[in-house]
């Protein structure tokens, strides 16, 4: 169809495959003012974190490279992968639910891309270019000192916080104390991760100087999800053209009446960053900013009409004013996702900060010790989950026998597995049958950590016992 040509091609590529470079006008209205306050929280928290220590820890670590990692003071290894599977199948369900109902929410307000994109360097842009008029001049005039002194300072506090960006992002993944020592120490003695924040500075450089909307049009796999998961149920940004069609500029003297309420103003066009008209229906283009929101309400203020002509709705609501929200896929979603939070918020509360396995080794029957004694081999595992070095001590509870510890002592190192055996002797007299019942304390400096119940094999002497 004619009017669906739009969706042939990407409203930044020309048909012979160049960019059109997007001047997007500088956004301004209740929308944009709840998403500065937005974004000063998560920028405070993105650059603030680093910093933070619980108990002399880091607040956040994710360092992939030695499998540490740190969430809200918690620390994690690998042998809590379940607890990080339970998690990333849980934000996968929540980003799908979010979708289904309240379209790509996440883009508009949460997103890094989108943040840093058009909170931060596009406001720098407007501070030392001016608007999308004076931008789109001052890139057509020729080279001259006012230029080159916009242009170069321009870049150079880009690269400065493409540089910050960087060094954040390595403090995420080595700490902040180490970043301090790379950054102060000369870059021969931390070659890696002097390269690692310079090829972080540049790729972040590259991206908000030059790639900017293209990283989500053409790379972020979002905008192509959302074509599959949104229905005519979910709420996006949309244009009323039920309200608005058919367009016509307001002139005096001329009959209004049989007109909608766009004028095509071309405002909503002008403020939106990936260069798309929201009039032409929801698009995988759109990062649902706002901006066009706040574009239109200006005008229908100017223009004593409601708000609202581009809006928060669904295609049902507008066309059938209908407002369904908890459809039976949205209802589904739901469902799974608390499970899945239900299940992972009790794995993490339940959560001890060790985990301690004790079994007879297999295959192994008692062994014949002097003294009219019998012992059983058992193999111990202590997962150390905490930041401490934690020292083990066996012992038994239940009955009086000799524990004798293979090997040297137990000593688990943070975040470590220590894996041991240990012979149990015991006094063929105290036995009570084929299996005798035994329970073992591990403590640690005084303290319990675990008690395990297992049994004790052994044949019991009759003659003995009679």
């Amino acid at each position: 169809m004619q009017e669906e040509k739009f969706r042939d091609q990407i409203s930044t590529v020309t048909d012979e495959g160049k960019r059109v470079w997007v001047y997007p006008k500088k956004p301004s209205g209740r929308f944009h003012n709840a998403r500065v306050i937005v974004t000063t929280l998560l920028l405070a928290f993105l650059f603030g974190a680093p910093f933070i220590k619980v108990d002399g820890h880091p607040f956040m670590l994710l360092n992939v490279i030695d499998r540490e990692f740190i969430l809200f003071g918690i620390p994690f290894g690998p042998h809590d992968l379940h607890l990080f599977a339970l998690a990333m199948i849980s934000v996968i369900i929540g980003i799908f639910l979010f979708t289904v109902v309240y379209g790509r929410l996440f883009c508009g307000w949460v997103c890094p891309q989108t943040i840093f994109m058009e909170m931060v360097f596009r406001k720098i842009e407007y501070w030392i270019e001016g608007d999308f008029r004076q931008q789109q001049a001052l890139n057509k005039a020729p080279w001259g000192g006012q230029k080159s002194f916009k242009k170069i300072s321009k870049h150079i506090i880009f690269f400065s916080i493409s540089f910050l960006i960087g060094n954040t992002f390595i403090a995420y993944i080595v700490g902040i104390e180490e970043l301090f020592n790379i950054v102060t120490s000369p870059p021969t003695e931390h070659m890696t991760g002097f390269i690692s924040v310079l090829v972080f500075s540049g790729l972040f450089y590259y991206v908000f100087s030059s790639f900017r909307e293209q990283a989500c049009t053409l790379v972020c796999p979002y905008g192509r999800l959302q074509g599959v998961m949104l229905d005519q149920n979910s709420i996006v940004i949309a244009y009323d053209n039920v309200r608005g069609e058919p367009r016509g500029k307001i002139r005096k003297g001329v009959d209004q009446s049989g007109q909608g309420d766009c004028i095509d103003c071309h405002l909503c066009v002008d403020v939106c960053p990936t260069g798309i008209d929201i009039r032409n229906g929801t698009q995988l283009e759109c990062v649902n900013c706002t901006a066009c929101i706040d574009a239109c309400d200006d005008v229908m203020d100017r223009i004593n009409k409601p708000r609202g002509l581009i809006r928060y709705a669904s295609k049902n609501e507008i066309e059938k004013k209908i407002r369904s929200i908890f459809t039976p896929r949205a209802i589904g979603y739901t469902v799974v996702l608390l499970l899945l939070l239900s299940l992972t918020t009790t794995l993490l509360v339940t959560r001890s900060d060790f985990e301690l396995t004790i079994l007879r080794t297999p295959g192994m029957l008692y062994q014949e010790q002097p003294e009219d004694r019998i012992s059983n081999l058992y193999d111990l595992k202590i997962v150390n989950k905490t930041f401490d070095e934690m020292p083990a001590e066996i012992e038994l509870l239940n009955i009086d026998a000799e524990i004798k510890l293979i090997g040297t002592d137990l000593k688990i190192e943070p975040q470590g597995v220590a894996e041991g055996k240990f012979l149990v002797i015991l006094d063929k007299s105290k036995l009570m049958g084929l299996n005798t019942p035994l329970e073992i304390a591990v403590k640690s400096n005084g303290k319990l950590i675990d008690v395990i119940k297992t049994s004790f094999l052994g044949k019991v002497n009759r003659k003995d016992n009679v």
